[in-house]
């Protein structure tokens, strides 16, 4: 019986989880069409819940990673208990809320990695994780997509520029925006298609920790659909006011930028998905529109903003292991100790969630909101507007 309540609660627990990526990673899909006026908020994140619905029935290669490459199996399932599951989930949602609540770039992704390891490592010793597969298919996926998605979007839109420099005194790439319907969808299909899995594989690996599911076995239909629709429900509730947040602050994103962008990120998830690579849709998505801004003339990138980004990636997998780690410790205990591990994580995240009312006003919470005041650009009004202001100046001074 007692394993059984501690099934269910992991199993809503991931859902959460799912939930809460779907509610932070709308940015990775419609930040840039938002910002060049191509599609309003509330109709893009409608569009990305759907298309995130969708891609999550398309694939499992990465759930596969997850539930059958990330943990050893061995003798009797794998070398980690539900317990020890619940822990790392904690971690990963903990360490979301505090980068949360502080505005630090993070993804949800390495925190659910970082907690799993964590707990892993702890409850179970250093055999129990597959490190050639977290190498394989998490760090150098982590390292090599955002550059990739980069310099691919870089290359597209010094292309786009270059191809329509006839036309820019006569403002016609603001064309460009009709492709970015297309292309930004093409992100949230891609985004269902990676982001989903890790949570179908979290459950599947609990599953089979408890012994009611075989080894070696992919996710169940009943577990696709109802991490498919979690992260969806978490994508039309939640993300609607952060990227409304994104439309009005992100960096002055044109819309040959925004093209580029985000065809360079669909190309690199959908890539990483067929692959089974779990990596980090929020870095790739950065990456691209780091690279797109410097694509354009007149880029003048922040590296103490750029430092912040990378700051929040690099940390993340350790922290939320570290989490993961104090988690698993308590949970070892038993089923109290899971319970307690519960109602401690429970008073964190309402804590969190209440401060973050009253501090609202004076946090912007965005992953991708510094990624945007990372590459700062100079438009012809910016430039007028700083001749003027230096003529000004020039005359105050004789």
């Amino acid at each position: 019986m007692e394993l059984l309540i501690l099934v269910v609660l992991v199993i809503a627990l991931a859902l959460f989880f799912d939930f809460t990526n779907g509610f932070h990673d709308t940015a990775n899909a419609m930040a840039t069409p938002i910002a060049t006026g191509a599609i309003k908020p509330k109709t893009a994140v409608a569009l990305a819940a759907v298309l995130n619905l969708i891609g999550a029935f398309l694939s499992t290669e990465v759930a596969k990673t997850i539930s059958g490459g990330l943990i050893n199996e061995g003798d009797g399932g794998v070398h980690i208990t539900p317990q020890l599951i619940l822990a790392g989930l904690i971690g990963a949602i903990v360490w979301n809320m505090i980068t949360w609540i502080y505005g630090l770039p993070s993804s949800s992704s390495h925190a659910l990695f970082g907690g799993l390891i964590g707990a892993a490592v702890v409850g179970a010793g250093l055999h129990a994780v597959n490190f050639s597969v977290v190498l394989s298919k998490v760090i150098i996926p982590a390292i090599a997509a955002p550059l990739i998605a980069g310099t691919s979007a870089y290359v597209c839109t010094r292309l786009a520029y270059r191809i329509t420099r006839r036309y820019a005194n006569a403002n016609r790439r603001g064309a460009f925006k009709y492709g970015q319907i297309f292309s930004s969808s093409l992100v949230a299909l891609a985004h269902g298609t990676n982001d989903a899995q890790k949570t179908m594989g979290v459950i599947t690996l609990l599953l089979i920790s408890a012994q009611m599911q075989e080894p070696g076995t992919g996710p169940h239909f009943w577990v696709i659909a109802t991490c498919a629709f979690a992260i969806a429900f978490g994508t039309y509730l939640g993300g609607w006011r952060i990227i409304d947040t994104l439309g009005t602050k992100l960096t002055e994103v044109r819309p040959a930028q925004g093209l580029s962008a985000e065809t360079s990120t669909a190309a690199a998830i959908l890539a990483s998905s067929h692959l089974g690579f779990a990596l980090s849709t929020t870095q790739v998505a950065s990456g691209s529109v780091l690279g797109s801004g410097l694509g354009r003339k007149g880029a003048d990138v922040k590296w103490s903003t750029a430092g912040k980004i990378a700051s929040g990636w690099l940390l993340t997998l350790p922290a939320a292991g570290a989490v993961g780690a104090l988690a698993a410790i308590v949970a070892n205990l038993g089923f109290w100790g899971a319970m307690a591990d519960v109602i401690v994580a429970t008073i964190v995240v309402l804590w969190i969630y209440l401060h973050s009312r009253k501090t609202a006003h004076l946090v912007q919470l965005s992953k991708l909101d510094t990624v945007g005041d990372a590459v700062g650009i100079r438009g012809r009004r910016a430039k007028r507007k700083a001749k003027k202001q230096a003529k000004q100046m020039k005359g105050g001074n004789r």
